[in-house]
């Protein structure tokens, strides 16, 4: 542990024989020695060089002496990881330590010059709904990326909307525009019918809609889609009178106090802030990029460069050192899709500057950190862009693993869904290793590894899982129902007797019969067969919702 995150939850430092201080600032603090026959005042700074005012006796009418010590100059690097982590606000902290100090008398007093404090009453959100979601098919092809299940029981949007609520943020929208329906569903039995308490808040959904200039209605991108509804939006800004806007992607897995990146907002006087992530070269290109100077102002937005413009936006991660390990493996600073925008800002950029342009990652950023106040903020804690079969396969998975990267419960922030009132899963002789299963589950002598079950699956006897993300069911088949399935000559929902399945992800209601085999050994990466039932995607057999996998069908 550095001395930065030793300050930051309160690190104790002693300061001669009787004298210790806790300091809970996020400083940085340097061990030093103090006679004991001599009085100092500890100052700690977090944008100047940490020292020691030195007083002499106050005693004989003498004037008082000021010596200042110097007992550690914080570089440049340092500076920035201040200023990137909402650490840009001058505070001191003095303390006043005599020869016969001791912790009952010890004086603490903390100041601050931070000049306001952001609210989050008057702070929205947008959460945009995404396009066709073509990387994700075929698992959007009947919903909207967000509205695709994660993590057993979880659905995309269910992760933007909890950090909101966690923040304190509860004026919220959420702009659809395809295969919306489930979405809609999901947000009205979970958020609007949930029992969730609003206040003064309310999750409105906005989805493309027709207008007398613009008849076909839909988003071109994702300015676009805030624009056609910058009538709605402004209205309600005006009437909560609402200061910042954060916009988000429902197509990640992270979890963030969006309150923490608003105030940093304000501190910087920004016209935007952009929450930021160090990511790898194998990634960079999938991302917006940028480049900052040591104040965290954004001087240059990059989308999703190639070849020697890749190149060009590599940038000295030291300053992550602490965070990160290995800086050398993460040499870009990756946009994550999360902005904050004042109000004014915003408004101006979609109705009178850039009203021509439709993205905010290819078109309006770029232009933007020219000629605004445009800053940095940098996340280091866990996040995953799932926005691709591979990754949010991949991502899923890693949640099973111990210790895992990513918890969906904390007691403190927790993430909701919608309440299902399952029961208990039920388990017979079954053998599990690193894997969730949800709830309402029949699982008889099957062996389930590094694998995710959905709510309400079903796998019979003999069944084997490994690196498999099953979504469960929205139908509950009873043993009974099942049983007149299987008479019938027909496929139950979930997996039967004997059936070998690996590296897959079965979507909603699937039916898959007796001793089938679905383990890709051909090693093929890509193909349809929507017919069949499946798809494969970047080498993963995706066996689509409502199929149905015949007995002893090979895949």
């Amino acid at each position: 542990m550095n001395g930065l995150e030793k300050a930051a939850i309160g690190a104790t430092r002693t300061l001669g024989e009787a004298s210790t201080i806790s300091v809970l600032q996020p400083s940085l603090c340097h061990i030093v020695s103090v006679r004991e026959d001599m009085q100092f005042t500890l100052a700690l700074d977090g944008n100047t060089s940490p020292h020691l005012i030195r007083r002499s006796s106050e005693g004989g009418g003498s004037e008082r002496l000021m010596e200042r010590l110097n007992i550690g100059v914080i570089n440049q690097e340092k500076a920035l990881r201040n200023r990137c982590f909402g650490g840009g606000v001058a505070r001191t902290t003095q303390c006043v330590l005599t020869s016969d100090a001791c912790p009952e008398t010890l004086h603490f007093q903390a100041h601050s010059s931070r000049k306001s404090y952001a609210d989050a009453n008057r702070v929205s959100a947008i959460i945009l709904g995404g396009g066709t979601g073509a990387q994700l098919f075929p698992l959007t092809s009947t919903r909207a990326t967000p509205a695709v299940p994660i993590g057993g029981c979880h659905r995309l949007i269910d992760i933007p909307m909890s950090n909101c609520f966690n923040s304190g943020i509860n004026k919220i929208f959420v702009m659809t525009q395809f295969n919306s329906a489930s979405l809609n569903r999901h947000i009205h039995r979970t958020y609007l019918g949930g029992g969730i308490t609003f206040n003064d808040g309310s999750v409105q959904v906005l989805a493309a809609t027709q207008m007398p200039e613009e008849p076909t209605g839909w988003f071109e991108g994702t300015a676009d889609a805030i624009r056609k509804f910058v009538w709605v939006l402004e209205d309600y800004y005006n009437h909560k009178d609402i200061e910042h806007i954060v916009v988000l992607s429902g197509d990640q897995l992270y979890r963030m106090n969006y309150m923490e990146l608003v105030q940093k907002h304000v501190d910087d006087n920004a016209d935007i802030t952009i929450s930021c992530a160090p990511v790898d070269k194998s990634q960079a290109s999938n991302y917006g990029l940028v480049k900052f100077d040591y104040t965290g102002r954004v001087l240059q937005f990059f989308e999703k460069p190639t070849g020697a413009d890749l190149e060009s936006m590599r940038v000295d991660t030291n300053f992550l050192s602490y965070a990160i390990g290995d800086t050398q493996k993460y040499p870009y600073i990756a946009s994550m899709g999360v902005y904050v925008f004042k109000r004014d800002a915003l408004l101006n950029l979609l109705k009178s500057k850039y009203t021509q342009l439709q993205d905010f990652g290819s078109e309006i950023l770029p232009r933007a950190v020219l000629e605004h106040n445009v800053q940095a903020h940098i996340f280091t804690g866990y996040w995953e862009d799932v926005g691709t079969i591979k990754s949010f396969f991949d991502a899923n998975l890693a949640l099973t693993e111990q210790p895992s990267r990513f918890e969906f419960y904390d007691p403190k922030t927790p993430f909701f869904t919608a309440p299902r009132y399952l029961p208990p899963t039920q388990l017979d002789k079954c053998k599990i290793k690193e894997a969730f299963i949800s709830d309402g589950c029949l699982l008889s002598e099957c062996t389930i590894k590094h694998s995710v079950i959905g709510v309400c699956s079903r796998l019979r006897s003999g069944c084997e899982l490994k690196d498999t993300m099953m979504m469960g069911a929205d139908i509950y088949e009873t043993k009974e129902e099942a049983s007149k399935v299987l008479l019938s000559g027909k496929v139950p929902i979930g997996i039967g007797e004997n059936t070998k399945i690996r590296n897959c992800i079965i979507d909603i209601n699937a039916r898959i019969g007796r001793n089938v085999v679905i383990a890709n050994s051909k090693g093929i990466q890509e193909a349809n067969h929507p017919e069949e039932g499946y798809y494969i995607r970047s080498g993963i057999v995706v066996i689509l919702k409502n199929a149905t996998i015949k007995d002893g069908s090979v895949i």
